[in-house]
């Protein structure tokens, strides 16, 4: 088979190798713009997993990589004035310039044909039974078909330059620092005995305020040698055309059309936060070179061949585009965390991506999760688990940060005896005509009891008290969800705007002035008897579709009055009702759909700037919830799918949160709480013996 590859980067170069060395016989010509010593790029980085990948698949390539690693099991966090070290996170890093040195002459002692210095402005200059497109994020390919490719590039993260120094560290390390624009900070590490990379990146607003815009490379360099003096201890930075880039983040709906087919950042993009460019760019070669080797000597043997590597690599490299986006966007929010305490703040940092833990890192290093746990705690040396520390809010102590939950006064009773610091019980009902369905819960005098049996048990007791608006007069959730009640059995229902849920759901109508009285009233009613049952938390319900969820999103929120239309009216009603209950319980708190991941619908943005403005209103606590807004929106639900949004809460409005999203284990409420993403997490333990 006769195979042509555009592009001589890290991806082109070892496709050749592991084609070449299969013993096929295949015709392979890598064809690259640049000179074979271009010196573009500084170090890159490798995991210990994407190690064991290179080494099964071309062992001699292997071993002279990893001959001449750089090493490090370290990672610094640099940050208001302390440099925090945590171990046990294995990483090697190589001179881009040496890696491929290295592939190229691989290359050549496996009869590949090299050809450099040589420009493609045309894939159809390209011959051969199979064309690969290796060439990069700009990639030449790929802009030949855009449109059956499918293809979509998007601006994602900070501005960010790319730079070496010639400080060699002997660790991965992070540094933060904060300007009068706003906060810059670094990616650092070493990749061979003389040279580190060093990475600096600013959110663009930060970056533009800086003048950073304006300035000259040289400038540039200098300003960033003054302001990351005391880590780079009189080294320089050294530049390689370093210019400040916005990242792209490249996607294509497929990677193949023909015999054409594309590889590494030519694909996908993910942004370098999660260090993972090289690593799937290699790995789609090792992939593509394991189908085309399958499918060698059958009929249609190339097309056989691009289906089964793009439908093996695809999925992966989805979830890294996801994570990666997730890592972009902490990181141009960082800033945001800088309140934190500097362990908290690198707890944060190192747990960012759900692939590292609490437990986790107490394995790769005690001595650093010892260390958080006591400053955690505020204890001089030694403390409990993060989960086990108390919380005060207001004047009420919370035991520890684990919530359980209970629908029933008998249910309260029972999970207060686990080993919960609060036991969160409802939806209870302001009124009848405030039910999701007739069985219902409605706050009687059943609850003092339970409320009592409970702090017996040591647990403090809330309530959610809710009005299910238009997603009120429904059958029983075991029959089914939002299925109405037959017309003899409903009652009428009320929202915002006389707009129904969902399909089939009846339509409610638009709550008149009287109405929104009653209503407030029946909340205030409501509180008061919380109150009186002995409830230590009240929380008011405006998540997931309910009356007061309704008046806050624009998709259920059609009013023309003084209660619609913009967000400062839309919170109107639900601040006024927060108003009416403040007070009547030690602790009042708001369960809120922070986002209604739906088009049109309250933005994560627009979710924040609404707990802040209920904070200010008075709420000591808001409980982070997303979506059920409306009946099609487009949930992302996975394990701790909330922490995220609860730690941008917190941060960003500057308000404590409760929050859960599949928390199943001590460790998830460890890891939340320590890095603090939110205050108390909502957790379903699996039963003992289950």
């Amino acid at each position: 088979m006769r195979i042509s590859v555009l592009g001589a980067g890290p991806a082109g170069l070892y496709l050749a190798i592991l084609l070449a060395r299969s013993g096929a016989g295949h015709e392979i010509t890598v064809v690259e713009r640049n000179p074979p010593d271009a010196t573009f790029g500084w170090g890159v980085v490798f995991s210990e997993e994407t190690l064991g990948a290179l080494r099964d698949a071309d062992y001699p390539t292997y071993l002279e990589i990893t001959d001449t690693f750089a090493r490090w099991d370290t990672v610094d966090i640099s940050f208001a004035g302390r440099l925090l070290r945590c171990r046990g996170h294995g990483f090697s890093a190589i001179a881009r310039t040496r890696l491929l040195d290295i592939l190229q002459r691989r290359c050549a002692d496996l009869g590949v044909e090299l050809r450099f210095g040589t420009e493609v402005g045309d894939p159809a200059e390209l011959d051969g039974d199979l064309v690969v497109g290796a060439d990069g994020v700009h990639s030449v390919v790929r802009r030949g078909a855009e449109e059956v490719f499918g293809t979509s590039v998007v601006l994602q993260g900070c501005k960010y330059v790319w730079y070496g120094t010639d400080l060699v560290f002997d660790a991965f390390r992070f540094i933060f620092v904060p300007t009068e624009h706003g906060m810059f900070q670094v990616h650092a590490y070493p990749f061979d005995e003389h040279s580190s990379t060093f990475i600096v990146e600013a959110p663009e607003d930060t970056w533009r305020r800086a003048g950073l815009a304006e300035m000259t490379e040289e400038e540039s360099i200098a300003y960033c040698e003054r302001l990351f003096a005391a880590d780079l201890a009189g080294h320089r930075l050294l530049s390689n055309r370093s210019t400040w880039l916005s990242f792209p983040r490249v996607r294509n709906r497929t990677w193949h059309h023909g015999n054409v087919v594309l590889l590494g950042d030519a694909a996908h993009t993910a942004h370098f936060t999660i260090g993972s460019g090289t690593k799937l760019a290699m790995e789609d070669a090792v992939a593509l070179a394991n189908a085309v080797v399958r499918h060698g000597h059958t009929p249609d043997a190339v097309a056989r061949a691009l289906v089964e590597y793009e439908s093996e690599r695809q999925p992966v490299v989805e979830r890294f585009q996801r994570a990666a986006a997730e890592s972009a966007g902490y990181f141009a929010r960082v800033g945001r965390h800088g309140h934190l305490p500097p362990y908290q703040f690198a707890t944060n940092l190192l747990t960012r991506s759900g692939r590292i833990s609490h437990a986790n890192l107490t394995v790769r290093d005690p001595d650093f999760v010892r260390g958080a746990d006591a400053a955690f705690a505020g204890a001089p040396q030694f403390a409990p688990p993060p989960m086990f520390v108390p919380l005060r809010l207001g004047n009420v102590e919370i035991g520890n940060r684990v919530v359980r939950t209970a629908h029933t006064p008998a249910e309260l009773t029972a999970a207060a005896g686990g080993g919960a610091g609060l036991v969160l019980a409802g939806p209870v009902a302001v009124s009848k005509e405030g039910r999701t369905s007739p069985e219902a819960s409605t706050m009687d005098d059943e609850w003092a009891a339970a409320v009592a049996a409970a702090h017996g048990a040591g647990a403090r007791a809330g309530v959610r008290l809710a009005h299910a608006g238009r997603r009120g007069a429904v059958r029983p959730a075991r029959s089914g969800v939002d299925v109405p009640l037959p017309a003899d059995q409903a009652w009428p229902l009320v929202s915002a705007s006389a707009l129904p849920y969902g399909p089939g759901t009846a339509v409610p109508r638009e709550a008149s002035a009287a109405d929104l009285d009653r209503v407030r009233a029946d909340f205030a009613a409501a509180a008061a008897r919380a109150a009186s049952a002995g409830f230590d938390v009240l929380v008011l319900d405006c998540a997931h579709g309910g009356l007061l969820a309704s008046f806050l999103s624009p998709l259920a929120n059609h009013r023309t009055d003084e209660f619609g239309g913009p967000l400062e009216n839309r919170l109107r009603f639900p601040l006024s009702v927060l108003a009416a209950v403040r007070g009547a319980c030690p602790v009042t708190a708001v369960r809120l759909s922070v986002t209604d991941w739906a088009p049109g619908g309250v933005s994560t943005d627009e979710g924040v700037r609404i707990a802040a403005e209920l904070a200010a209103g008075g709420a000591d606590l808001v409980h982070v919830e997303a979506g059920q807004t409306v009946a099609e929106c487009r949930p992302v639900y996975r394990r701790g799918f909330l922490t995220t949004l609860s730690d941008r809460v917190r941060t960003e409005a500057g308000v404590p949160t409760l929050v859960g999203g599949y928390l199943t284990t001590p460790d998830q409420v460890n890891t939340v709480v320590a890095a603090g993403r939110a205050d108390l997490c909502l957790v379903d333990f699996p039963e003992e013996g289950s």
